[in-house]
This record gives structure tokens, sequence and C-alpha cells, in this order.
């Protein structure tokens, strides 16, 4: 990975609906070479996928919170796929210190986010503590600079 690969990444980061000729005029390429290194960057699994970023309170889904998960000897030995069968749970991190995982989760109330935490209780015998997100001052930043 280069220079260029790295701006391509930096730009569609920044707005994945780009044309190949828009990036190609940002780092100095053709609209077909541009083309080539997403497709190389896409089947080397640099670029994951593309997804539309949402406003999470319009579609539904104003309540976020940070789960922590500490595991007991009783519980499964494949907690992450379970995890991955709750609808609320947005991402799913495993963690080094005290919990053994940590989660974001999305609730259309607090009812809800409770429920799940009743379930994951249950399913997968965890000790969970949850954190209410207030507000959010910024979040899914471009890690890369275009510049």
């Amino acid at each position: 990975m280069d220079a260029r690969d790295l701006k391509i990444l930096a730009l569609l980061q920044r707005d994945a609906r780009l044309s190949y000729a828009q990036i190609g005029s940002s780092v100095g390429l053709a609209a077909s070479s541009v083309h080539d290194r997403v497709r190389k960057l896409e089947k080397a699994g640099v670029i994951r996928g593309y997804r539309a970023e949402i406003d999470h309170e319009q579609a539904g889904f104003p309540i976020a919170a940070i789960v922590s998960l500490a595991l007991r000897p009783s519980s499964p030995s494949d907690v992450p796929s379970l995890i991955s069968e709750f609808e609320l749970v947005e991402s799913c991190y495993s963690v080094a210190g005290d919990n053994s995982y940590a989660l974001i989760v999305r609730a259309p109330t607090t009812k809800d986010l409770e429920e799940l935490l009743d379930a994951l209780r249950a399913k997968l015998e965890v000790v969970t503590r949850a954190t209410i997100v207030l507000s959010t001052p910024f979040e899914n930043r471009a890690l890369l600079k275009t510049t």
C-alpha cells in the first residue's frame, strides 16, 4: 500500500459515494487506475464494505449504551457468536482488564435496553454493567487524513 492508496482510503472514509473520477482528480490518477486500486484494496480486505451512516435517533434508536460483560466460569465458550444474535448490539469488542467484552448497544427505549441486559445475563451467564450515553460529540471519525 502506497501514499496514493492511503489517500484513496481517506477520501472513501469521508464519502464512499465519490466517483472514481473525483477521487482520481484528488490523487492524480485516471478513474480506471483508481478503480483498479479500490478493487485490490477490497480483495485484500482493507476495504471491508460500504454502508449508510444513519441518524440513530431519527431511525428510532435514540438510546445508546456501552455495555461491559464480565464472564463467569459457567459462561459459554462461543460468547461472540451468541452476542451477534442480539439485534440491538451494534459492535462487540474483546477487551483486556476487568471485563471480557465491551458492546455498543442501540435501543428504542430504556425498557428495551433493560430487556437486552436481562437476556444477555441469562443466555451468556455474564455480569453486565451499562453506561448510558448522554450525547455524542462525534463518532465514526475518519482515521486517515486526505492531505
